[in-house]
């Protein structure tokens, strides 16, 4: 959180050289928690980070939620 906070502070600063590198440290400390980066997980599943909910299997189960987020309602 201190590098988000970095981020912040350095855009309400209106610096974008401490905005880089507050952005490169945030991008660090996100491939070391696995949030970024390769697939660490082997699972056997497929990957759908990135992808549009109507591009995967969950299409039709997602297709059952209306615009207010209700299975089954219309909005």
């Amino acid at each position: 959180m201190k590098a988000r906070s970095a981020v912040r502070s350095a855009k309400l600063a209106g610096s974008q050289i401490e905005e880089a590198a507050a952005h490169r440290a945030v991008d660090v400390i996100k491939r070391e928690l696995g949030e970024r980066g390769p697939v660490w997980w082997t699972d056997g599943t497929p990957d759908l980070n990135r992808h549009a909910v109507k591009d995967t299997p969950y299409a039709e189960w997602y297709s059952g939620f209306s615009a207010n987020g209700r299975r089954g309602e219309c909005s």
